[in-house]
């Protein structure tokens, strides 16, 4: 039986979840899961349905056909995704490989349900370890002068391997608005605190200098603002005075595999929806 999932968000009225509820009821599509939440502050709705087609002769392309004149209706923001196409993504890193690395081991153990096609990198660090997972790596180098250029072989590859998804796991370049506006929603990245406190270079040692007694991980999605983005998920652990530089940044590469890892995965299960500058995450 075909399984897919429908995700919408509209303006909040009456009879939202009874016209959905009814529509797949009258084509005979059983409900698995359905999840919906209201935003008091926005008025808006927000639904994911975990649907099963059991009348053969009614798939997904005619949900998504018949759909239409519901969602017109409501002015429905909406999708229905075939549980079984896995999104195309892309892995970006630099010379901190732990978010790959894990990235990669739960894609290998059938974790992330995603088609990574590629690794890209500005360094060479991590071809061993693409490699050893069979997926290709792409050498791209950056410098101020290049940037434009190299962004230009991303988006190339993007539109080569139909990619619908970048994760930046400890990319250490910032991207584009031309990049951002590319792939709206589409691009992850993780950051070694909560936002916005101590952006740029040697986080842990500004949080070192602070004396702080929390250190965390924000995922995010990126936009042409930096480390601005609509979280997706964050991480935290406690810490003390007695945890140096060193320990607090071992346990912060920690958090920031856990807090992406998730992130990824939300994305890849169509479980997280844009709300403005927010996010709603059923998970």
């Amino acid at each position: 039986m075909n399984r897919c999932i429908l995700t919408l968000s509209c303006p909040d009225r009456l009879g939202i979840v009874h016209a959905v509820s009814g529509f797949l009821a009258d084509r005979g599509a059983n409900i698995l899961d359905s999840q919906q939440f209201g935003d008091r502050s926005t008025r808006r709705f927000f639904m994911r349905v975990h649907i099963e087609c059991t009348d053969p002769r009614i798939g997904i392309a005619e949900l998504r056909r018949d759909f239409s004149a519901v969602a017109e209706a409501f002015s429905m923001t909406w999708q229905i995704h075939d549980e079984e196409e896995r999104t195309r993504t892309i892995i970006m890193v630099s010379r901190l490989g732990h978010c790959l690395n894990d990235l990669l081991y739960r894609w290998h153990i059938g974790a992330l349900p995603a088609d990574i096609v590629a690794v890209v990198s500005n360094h060479r660090d991590f071809e061993d370890l693409a490699a050893s997972y069979g997926i290709p790596y792409h050498y791209i180098p950056v410098t101020p002068e290049t940037k434009a250029q190299a962004e230009d072989k991303l988006l190339a590859l993007v539109d080569e391997a139909s990619v619908d998804l970048i994760v930046l796991a400890r990319y250490m370049q910032i991207l584009s608005p031309t990049v951002c506006e590319r792939l709206p929603g589409k691009i992850i990245n993780i950051h070694h605190s909560f936002l916005p406190s101590f952006r740029g270079a040697r986080p842990y040692h500004q949080a070192y200098e602070r004396g702080v007694k929390l250190i965390g991980a924000t995922a995010h999605y990126v936009t042409a603002t930096l480390d601005e983005g609509p979280i997706i998920e964050q991480e935290v652990a406690r810490v003390d005075h007695t945890y140096d530089v060193a320990h607090l940044a071992e346990v912060g590469r920690d958090l920031e595999c856990l807090a992406l890892a998730r992130a990824v995965r939300w994305h890849l299960e169509h479980r997280v929806l844009l709300d403005g500058n927010k996010t709603v995450v059923f998970r």
